[in-house]
């Protein structure tokens, strides 16, 4: 078996890029494997990634994530197949629904058939990066545009220049049962949010098996990206504090009460009542409140934080769920050399 990986979410905004671009080549140096860039509602995410792309030069440039409603499936296409074209085949597309607080409050989009459109954006993406003619009948996206919906003008067109590579790996970020079954069907890698291996079995294990079920051996393993907030030393475990903001916004401010995908999930561990307590107050503003309603075992599961041989013990918890690239959240006075030593635990 193949040493796990590393990545990293990068920082943004308000960080100003040239510091970013230094950061990422620091972890590169000392074997970073990957690199993330999100997309919220802040600045976008190909730009930066094109700009780390530039500065560096064995790291791997994921977006992490694009949402599928906010570019066309060809647009998203198009995106990857330049990233790998200026990082030289270092690109990788995470793909993912977002929620409908996003999608329809800020790209104005209407929020529907999620899984549906994740299939058929990736079929799309396959076509495109493979230089076929695009042709596409489905249930979310039909092209060329049909006469009857547009002026008749529209015909089957194939990508202009050649791609550095007709595979560029595909990651979806999914919680919800069909999403993750379909993760497992036709993604190259999956990217859960507050992954818990301990309980990863129990939460995901039916959804990943009916996937893998129907998976093409074409495609290999899935690969799985998850981690947490990562601190090595003595006095780590004291850190696993700074996690509290984060899981306190996605519990409870990522959505609506009774549609927050992050909250289901906290609820799916077994900490309903404290699901509903966060919730509740994040969403009157009490923020502080929230954060400490978060239970200290739900920290310990979702991070790596503490002395060498406690961390070597974890590394072999997320191993054995199937994590293949884990996901840190450096944290402390030296992440660089937080870095290196992680890969030689690994």
């Amino acid at each position: 078996m193949s040493p796990m990986r590393v990545s990293i979410l990068a920082p943004t905004a308000p960080t100003p890029p040239a510091e970013i671009a230094r950061y990422v080549v620091e972890l590169e140096r000392v074997g970073l494997d990957l690199v993330w860039v999100g997309e919220p509602y802040g600045f976008d995410a190909p730009t930066l990634l094109g700009y780390l792309a530039g500065q560096t030069t064995s790291v791997e440039v994921g977006a992490g994530i694009l949402p599928i409603y906010s570019r066309t499936p060809s647009l998203t296409a198009m995106t990857a197949a330049g990233l790998d074209w200026v990082s030289g085949g270092r690109a990788v597309l995470g793909l993912g629904a977002s929620g409908p607080q996003v999608v329809e409050g800020w790209h104005g989009v209407v929020y529907d058939r999620p899984v549906a459109r994740t299939r058929e954006v990736i079929d799309i993406c396959r076509k495109v990066w493979r230089r076929e003619v695009l042709m596409h009948e489905g249930s979310a996206y039909q092209v060329p545009l049909p006469a009857s919906q547009g002026t008749g003008l529209g015909k089957p067109l194939k990508l202009l220049a050649k791609p550095v590579r007709s595979q560029i790996p595909i990651y979806v970020a999914a919680l919800g049962e069909k999403n993750v079954e379909l993760a497992a069907e036709i993604a190259d890698g999956w990217n859960p949010l507050f992954f818990s291996p301990r309980r990863a079995r129990e939460t995901w294990g039916k959804a990943l098996d009916a996937g893998a079920a129907r998976r093409s051996p074409d495609l290999g393993p899935i690969e799985i990206c998850a981690g947490g907030l990562v601190a090595i030393g003595d006095d780590a475990a004291s850190l696993r504090g700074l996690a509290r903001p984060h899981i306190a916004l996605y519990v409870g401010g990522m959505g609506a009460r009774g549609h927050n995908f992050y909250n289901e999930l906290f609820a799916r561990y077994g900490y309903e009542k404290e699901a509903h307590e966060i919730q509740e107050h994040f969403l009157e503003g009490r923020r502080n409140e929230a954060e400490s309603a978060i239970p200290e075992a739900f920290l310990e599961e979702v991070t790596l934080c503490g002395p060498k041989a406690y961390i070597k013990d974890r590394l072999v918890e997320y191993e054995e769920a199937g994590v293949t690239l884990l996901n840190a959240d450096l944290v402390g006075p030296d992440p660089v050399g937080t870095l290196a030593e992680l890969k030689t635990l690994l």
